[in-house]
């Protein structure tokens, strides 16, 4: 009250002076003021220099690539090249490769080297399962003679059967070497078509016959350590045969030898077997009965 009443006791210049002074500093700061910010946003507006090539050049490649998807976007393919941009970003360069080079470089892999490259991730995977690799590891561990088949379930599976036949092939081999009729039984089917004929040229039929012929070759002769080569494998849905040729040493005459396979309640069982004695000029037509 006693402010106010100094103002109005006397006159209102000073009041009005304030007033003025007050606006006239404040229009002074705000011009003052004004050239910083023409500069600072005139230094926002020019494009940064970079010294990364690698930022810069990633950069351009974003840039280039929604482009292209923005280009494509009305057409509703922008997810597809987008995700196509995304998998050449990250891919390596065995998978940028055309698919005959990988095939031919997947070519000197091994079975189980292949296997454990397809589990490695998705894209060796394709890879990896590609029929034509397969068709080549076959020809390579196995035999060239079925270059012309066409497999039903493509090579992967019949390089797995065929496989699976090689072993249940030299399983027999080491069932005569460790002359175990218990294993021997096992591995034939027990029906009565089966037929085995050994070096003797006697046949031996149904799965009776045929195990008491072995045990009798157990209990005369020795285990043999065969030493089998040219080994030729056929397989059918289920069935399969495989040719051979086996030698005990270097004084005796290699045997041709014949096993045919049947396929029953998931695994492979002997259904045949015939072995023979291969005659070389000067050697005698008998010889001593061996196993086989």
């Amino acid at each position: 009250m006693e402010i106010f009443s100094t103002f109005s006791s006397n006159s209102d210049f000073p009041f009005l002076s304030f007033l003025l002074a007050l606006t006239i500093t404040l229009f002074c700061c705000f011009i003052s003021l004004f050239p910083f910010r023409l500069l600072k946003s005139s230094q926002s507006d020019k494009p940064k220099a970079c010294d990364c090539d690698s930022t810069c050049s990633n950069f351009d490649g974003d840039a280039q690539s929604m482009a292209v998807t923005a280009s494509v976007m009305n057409g509703g393919e922008v997810f597809l090249v987008e995700r196509e941009r995304r998998q050449m970003i990250g891919a390596s360069m065995m998978e940028q490769l055309v698919p005959e080079i990988t095939t031919h470089a997947l070519s000197y892999l091994d079975y189980p080297s292949l296997c454990r490259l397809s589990m490695t991730n998705s894209s060796m995977r394709r890879a990896a399962n590609d029929d034509n690799a397969w068709k080549a590891l076959y020809h390579k561990d196995f035999t060239m003679e079925q270059d012309s088949i066409t497999p039903s379930n493509g090579w992967k599976a019949y390089y797995a059967s065929t496989r699976a036949i090689i072993n249940s092939n030299q399983q027999f081999f080491n069932i005569i070497r460790e002359r175990s009729l218990l294993e021997m039984g096992r591995l034939w089917l027990n029906a009565d078509y089966v037929k085995c004929v050994h070096l003797s040229g006697e046949l031996f039929t149904g799965y009776n016959g045929v195990i008491g012929s072995w045990q009798l070759a157990f209990n005369w002769e020795p285990g043999f350590d065969f030493q089998v080569r040219d080994v030729r494998a056929r397989v059918l849905t289920d069935m399969a045969w495989v040719t051979m040729r086996a030698a005990v040493g270097m004084d005796d005459n290699p045997l041709n030898v014949s096993n045919v396979f049947e396929f029953h309640n998931g695994r492979w069982y002997m259904v045949h077997h015939h072995s023979s004695v291969m005659l070389t000029i000067g050697h005698a037509a008998d010889q001593p009965l061996i196993l086989g």
